[in-house]
């Protein structure tokens, strides 16, 4: 007996059925409300709040997002259980102190992914923030060495921890940087990133990132001066 011919639309009707279903079952990253990736509340407090600080060896940083509550929850999903969909929202935001960071002759230049961290997830997530923001990254930064888990450690302990765990691919010669992350807590990883770029002829002129934590007011003892929008 002939099987009936299959309409060349029935592949995309089970696509489409598919991804129904799969919205259906998801719930919002920031407040797991059934049926929504993402709900309007939860979007709207994704909207930049930038904040400021220094960190210890002098680089000015500006953060899109206090790294709690909602942007916590969204940040851990999008590096912890891939949820890439939330790169966009968590871009937009980015988006907000990135390009007004960025002068026309400066590369914005992501903090380099550990190679373990890569494999793991299949993407770097400040790279991937960066062209959700409409920016294309510079990869001017090689991870050199493994670090251990930054969490729970003090200002000094970081500084050492990240202390040669980076290589420049390039020559620079005055070349100006923004130096891009998803996450900042005491600023040891930017110290580091601008000391290397800064020895191969690089300038950073300024660090942005998504979020800063809240630890890092404590562990640098400078409070930030937060701007609302």
């Amino acid at each position: 007996m002939l099987s009936s011919p299959r309409s060349p639309s029935a592949p995309l009707g089970a696509i489409g059925a598919e991804l129904a279903a799969l919205i259906l079952a998801a719930c919002c990253a920031g407040c797991d409300t059934p049926g929504e990736l993402l709900c309007d509340r939860c979007r709207a407090q994704l909207s930049p709040t930038p904040s400021d600080f220094t960190t210890p060896g002098g680089l000015r940083v500006r953060a899109a997002l206090t790294y709690d509550a909602v942007a916590a929850r969204c940040i851990r999903r999008l590096k912890g259980d891939g949820e890439t969909i939330l790169a966009r929202p968590l871009g937009d935001a980015l988006a907000g102190v990135l390009w007004a960071a960025l002068t026309p002759a400066a590369f914005a230049v992501p903090v380099p992914t550990g190679r373990s961290a890569f494999r793991r997830r299949g993407y770097r997530v400040p790279e991937l923030l960066m062209r959700r923001a409409g920016v294309a990254p510079q990869r001017l930064l090689l991870p050199a060495r493994p670090t251990a888990d930054q969490r729970g450690l003090g200002a000094q302990e970081r500084a050492e921890n990240v202390r040669g765990s980076m290589r420049v691919r390039a020559r620079g010669a005055g070349t100006e940087v923004v130096l891009v992350d998803d996450v900042v807590t005491t600023g040891a990883t930017f110290d580091e990133a601008a000391r290397v770029l800064g020895s191969a002829g690089f300038r950073v002129v300024a660090a942005v990132a998504l979020a800063a934590t809240p630890l890092h007011r404590r562990l640098i003892g400078n409070p930030p001066e937060t701007r609302r929008k």
